[in-house]
């Protein structure tokens, strides 16, 4: 029987060069643990970051770890005390911690979702850190309320996509950041406003705004307090600094995202029904794993990036 398995992994915090695919020994479920086969995984900026220590005051990592934070697959064998999936089923679900890149993980039964009918494992693997933590950041400082002013960075993004939904049928009036190519689909969403930020600047468009939603960070974080209402906010979800960053007498919160598979199916079964709009930015190999984690430090494009396994 083969015990080993591929998986991407880090020895240490470093560039492109640090994450690496190694050949490790399989996993086998634990107590309340069920072993999954993965499919397919999503590649989040919170890889690049992980990689490169930017967070590790937030998120200190021990070594060597697996990268990895969201995932598709077949359960493939069950632990001890198991008794919501079985061997076969489909499911998905975000990382309590990092370990989706590998071909077998082990994981804790009650973190699992079941993928709805009709939505293929790509699609899912793209779902659950997007969609729970945008709706998650959105409700971060308090109740959505109709007529609210949200100003939305990276619109286009994994999270933002999901955030101009969720904030357009809460009765926000929704101004959104993103680029030139991307403004027609932020406008599907049903952004009120979207703003090209290759020739816009959003502080001469975007005026009292209650909420700010920075997916960014770096200086769109600096200048969103120029925009804010009197009684505003801004979340940030890249920068960990972000109370150091905050001017007097404004307000800035920092989101750091929970698992929540409860909320991740019922969203999910909204993307499969098409209530939700998703967007698969594009889908490489297993191997292009390392390569995938740095494009998506320096490239921005729509949607999420997918990993096939089968690739």
């Amino acid at each position: 029987m083969n015990n080993i398995q591929r998986a991407v992994l880090i020895r240490t915090y470093g560039g492109a060069d640090a994450a690496e695919v190694a050949e490790i020994e399989k996993p086998t479920p634990g107590q309340g643990q069920v072993l999954v086969r993965v499919q397919a995984a999503g590649v989040n900026g919170i890889d690049w970051k992980m990689r490169e220590g930017q967070v590790r005051n937030a998120f200190p990592l021990p070594f060597p770890i697996i990268l990895g934070a969201e995932l598709a697959g077949i359960v493939d064998a069950v632990g001890p005390d198991t008794s919501r999936f079985r061997v076969g089923d489909r499911v998905m679900a975000a990382m309590a911690g990092l370990g989706a890149y590998a071909e077998f993980v082990a994981i804790n039964e009650a973190s699992l979702s079941p993928t709805p009918e009709g939505l293929d494992d790509v699609h899912a693997a793209a779902i659950p850190v997007a969609a729970v933590a945008a709706w998650n950041s959105l409700h971060h400082a308090g109740p959505l309320y109709p007529g609210q002013r949200i100003l939305i960075h990276g619109a286009a993004g994994g999270l933002g996509a999901y955030a101009v939904q969720y904030a357009r049928r809460a009765g926000a009036e929704v101004f959104a950041t993103a680029g030139t190519a991307d403004l027609d689909f932020v406008r599907s969403l049903g952004a009120d406003c979207v703003i090209d930020y290759h020739s816009q600047r959003f502080e001469d468009v975007a005026r009292d705004i209650n909420l700010v939603l920075d997916y960014v960070g770096g200086e769109v974080l600096d200048r969103s307090w120029q925009v804010l209402a009197q009684d505003g906010v801004v979340i940030g979800t890249s920068s960990p600094d972000i109370l150091a960053r905050t001017p007097a007498n404004r307000r800035g919160l920092w989101f750091m995202n929970k698992p929540d598979p409860e909320l991740l199916e019922k969203l999910a079964k909204e993307v499969a029904d098409g209530t939700l709009q998703s967007r698969i930015g594009g889908v490489v190999g297993f191997a292009d794993i390392p390569g995938a984690i740095e494009r998506n430090r320096t490239v921005s494009r729509t949607g999420k990036v997918v990993v096939d396994f089968s690739r």
